[in-house]
């Protein structure tokens, strides 16, 4: 659960700025968009597969 306060002078949009803030640093996006379908385990395993070749730089030529 994520909790903001919000002080008597502050204006709606600010708190909901930092809610908004606060819900996608927490990681809840990311999980409400992942479970949104189902991912086979083997597509899953292929899509981590993918993202760590992404993240290996590449051989030099040399």
């Amino acid at each position: 659960v994520i909790y903001v306060k919000v002080r008597e002078d502050e204006p709606f949009e600010k708190a909901l700025r930092k809610f908004k803030n606060k819900w996608i640093k927490a990681g809840i996006l990311r999980e409400v968009r992942a479970r949104s379908y189902y991912l086979k385990p083997s597509e899953a395993r292929k899509i981590a597969k993918r993202s760590k070749r992404k993240r290996i730089p590449p051989r030099s030529l040399y």
